[in-house]
């Protein structure tokens, strides 16, 4: 069955193979394969068209924990596949006929939130009538308020953005149910964490929350 599904794939304009140099971070996996996580056939497109081949160790840890709907807290370093961890789970579980907002991912910088929501619609681009906003300080509230009168599932957002169009009713967060908090050692600092503590109840009640640290290396 695997065989057949990578076949089926073979098509796919994937980027070139990632020839630098990878530690055991990237490399000490348990040799999983993402058909393992029984993921969207559309799902699997954007993965494989990305050049994701096998799932990174952290991948292998926390996608299967978030489509059981676990909570999760999680320490990695940036380059060992941290935010398809997190973005996987959240694609294979959103439902864009739903209409609503489904996923919100915490990020403390415009610059986090950019490279996330387009990591976000490269891995989502085949899920039909998937949209995909990003919105932080230091940007036109006017253009978010045009935006977010569309059908948008998932939401990047630096805190204290989306907490100021949420508390305006006009990011409606009831329904979202998925959030993530990546570098949350950062989203946890006196800057971040009053904004945080008046936006979680602002989701829905039964939500999983998934927060995933930075690792440093001491040299």
């Amino acid at each position: 069955m695997e065989a057949e599904k990578r076949e089926d794939f073979s098509q796919l304009k994937k980027p070139p193979p990632d020839t630098r140099f990878k530690t055991e971070d990237v490399t000490k996996t348990k040799g999983h394969k993402f058909e393992l996580y029984r993921l969207r056939r559309e799902l699997l497109m954007g993965i494989y068209e990305k050049g994701y081949e096998n799932p990174s160790p952290i991948q292998e840890e926390a996608i299967p924990l978030a489509i059981a709907k676990k909570d999760i807290l999680a320490r990695a370093k940036n380059g060992t596949g941290k935010t398809a961890s997190f973005l996987i789970p959240a694609l294979n579980k959103v439902r864009p006929e739903d209409r609503c907002i489904q996923i919100l991912i915490l990020v403390p910088t415009r610059e986090l939130a950019l490279q996330t929501s387009q990591v976000c619609k490269d891995l989502g681009k085949y899920i039909k009538g998937l949209e995909i906003m990003a919105t932080t300080g230091g940007t036109s509230l006017r253009d978010d308020i045009i935006r977010l009168e569309q059908n948008i599932s998932i939401v990047v957002a630096t805190p204290g953005r989306i907490l100021d169009l949420a508390e305006r009713n006009i990011a409606k967060l009831n329904k979202c149910d998925y959030i993530v908090m990546d570098e949350a050692d950062k989203l946890l600092t006196p800057e971040f964490e009053q904004l945080i503590e008046k936006l979680l109840p602002l989701c829905a009640e039964n939500r999983q929350l998934l927060m995933f640290l930075l690792l440093f290396l001491l040299l």
